[in-house]
């Protein structure tokens, strides 16, 4: 499956400028959670294809069928520290990532998201962008999105999560 998202990655970023991708192999983490080899989305020799400022990689740990990063190319830590023209290229690829899955998976919905810091559930300190494809049927109710992040706030609808 990656194998094929990397082609059809390719295929679709021919010609692409700014706010192209680097299809990247991936490194493992150890069972304590380092990573082995370096920062797990830092370009290394283990890279296919370099396209500008970005990485466009599947999660090694997907949510949901297709769940890819947009990462950006240079080591930053923070969504904070990431300058505005590699804000817009993140969501200039953002609409082509889910114009590939939208096209290879046929997703019902998609949730889209940055955990920015240790607190906020950041595990490799190399900030990336979420796209989790999502599909009716996958939970029995969808609802509270990502306040599900602080389970006992979730549920705003029935009163239960006040």
């Amino acid at each position: 499956m990656v194998e094929g998202f990397a082609a059809e990655f390719e295929q679709a970023l021919e010609g692409v400028g700014a706010d192209g991708a680097l299809l990247h192999a991936g490194l493992g983490v150890a069972g304590d959670g380092r990573v082995q080899g370096g920062c797990l989305t830092c370009p290394s020799a283990r890279a296919r294809r370099l396209v500008a400022k970005l990485q466009i990689l599947r999660d090694g740990y997907p949510v949901s069928r297709g769940h890819s990063l947009i990462v950006p190319r240079r080591h930053v830590g923070s969504f904070g520290e990431v300058g505005l023209e590699e804000q817009s290229a993140m969501l200039a690829m953002l609409q082509r990532v889910k114009a590939l899955l939208d096209e290879e998976l046929r997703p019902d919905g998609y949730n889209i998201g940055i955990n920015d810091g240790a607190a906020a559930g950041q595990t490799v300190m190399h900030v990336r962008m979420h796209v989790i494809p999502r599909y009716c049927g996958d939970l029995p109710d969808p609802r509270g999105e990502i306040r599900w992040i602080i389970p006992e706030k979730a549920d705003y609808w029935s009163g239960r999560g006040k």
